[in-house]
């Protein structure tokens, strides 16, 4: 297959690029490299790319439209083949930093998608995956889940399904989602809205994926365990926000990175969460980087964001029954890994601002 994959120099997007790559398909990576967080992460991703064979890198923005229809006529011009798909993983991200920037969200987000569409539109493109947000589901689903059964003082639960009466309800696609927290959210749902649009009037196949919290080597540095796993190895405050004891369906990236590969295949119009289905307590997640470092936290508490939702959960049981897709990296074996990696790269990582 011919992709595009834009935010390639992303944390998901430069490791869907690599399967991409591995399984022989040919791969245009569109990144901006912006400054949204420390760009040398992404100059690292790009690094583990360079010199593969049927990558070839562009420095673009997807909000600037001209350019990317340059680019397509030149891809054209060039290849005389069809782009089978677009894999739309270029965003801004992250939910408090969106209450503070609302504007630059919708641009990326929401102009940016459209762009993309219109491309396949214009260009022909079959295949269109839009990277989407467990962020949609909001409040409303989290308030009908039971508390939060985890206490401070007991072990964290690595390999123990959660049950249904002890958080309530896993998300599922057909949940509402006309709540959302934070401008991050209603602009993934503008999108998602755009994708089912431009699939109605022009029978482009799309699958939305519902990514839910992603973790793993060379991570977003303003996630969670990111940060903590830099704050905990240079002895640094470890901020939580709240009590500690919400919880999320930490997913690792490879398994993300697996899962939007199988989700190239024709679908029509799908909405798919991507999850790991075992959500974990902040305060868990802390004991366990703590053990790996062999350090103890400070825990500095700050109040609860009010664009944080309490819980995630996903119900992931269509990706299983339409990709055939089931997370393989339990959350003790991705932790590993990202201390592992941090270790490994933290003569510059420990730098990286992560406030």
């Amino acid at each position: 297959m011919f992709v595009v994959v834009t935010g390639c120099a992303g944390f998901i997007g430069s490791k869907v690029t690599d399967f991409l790559l591995r399984k022989g398909h040919t791969v245009i990576g569109v990144d901006s490299l912006n400054d949204a967080y420390d760009v040398r992460l992404k100059n690292w991703r790009l690094e583990q790319l360079d010199g593969k064979p049927e990558f070839e890198f562009f420095e673009l923005d997807i909000c600037n439209r001209d350019g990317l229809r340059d680019l397509f006529h030149s891809l054209f011009a060039v290849r005389r083949s069809p782009i089978d798909a677009i894999i739309n993983l270029a965003a801004r991200a992250g939910v408090r930093q969106s209450v503070e920037n609302p504007w630059i969200y919708f641009d990326t987000n929401v102009s940016g998608t459209l762009n993309l569409l219109e491309l396949c539109r214009e260009f022909g493109v079959k295949k269109f995956i839009l990277a989407s947000t467990s962020s949609l589901y909001g409040e409303p689903n989290v308030t009908r889940q039971s508390s939060i059964v985890n206490r401070p003082n007991e072990p964290y639960r690595l390999n123990e399904p959660n049950k249904p009466n002890q958080l309530g309800k896993p998300f599922s696609e057909d949940d509402p989602t006309n709540g959302p927290l934070s401008p991050y959210a209603a602009s993934k749902k503008a999108a998602e809205a755009l994708c089912y649009t431009y699939h109605y009037l022009y029978g482009i196949d799309i699958t939305v994926l519902r990514y839910f919290t992603v973790y793993g080597p060379a991570g977003r540095p303003d996630m969670s365990l990111f940060r903590f796993v830099q704050w905990i190895s240079e002895g640094r405050p470890v901020t939580v926000y709240g009590d500690g004891q919400q919880s999320r369906d930490f997913t690792y990236v490879e398994d993300i990175a697996h899962g939007t590969v199988a989700a190239l295949k024709p679908l029509g119009y799908e909405v798919i969460n991507l999850g790991s289905d075992q959500p974990i307590v902040l305060n868990d997640a802390i004991r366990l980087i703590e053990e790996l470092l062999g350090r103890k936290a400070k825990i500095q508490s700050k109040p609860r964001h009010p664009a944080d939702v309490l819980a995630t959960w996903a119900d992931i049981t269509k990706a299983e029954r339409i990709l055939d897709w089931r997370p393989q990296t339990n959350f003790k074996e991705g932790v590993a890994k990202l201390v592992e990696w941090y270790r490994s790269n933290r003569d510059w990582a420990k730098e990286i601002r992560t406030g």
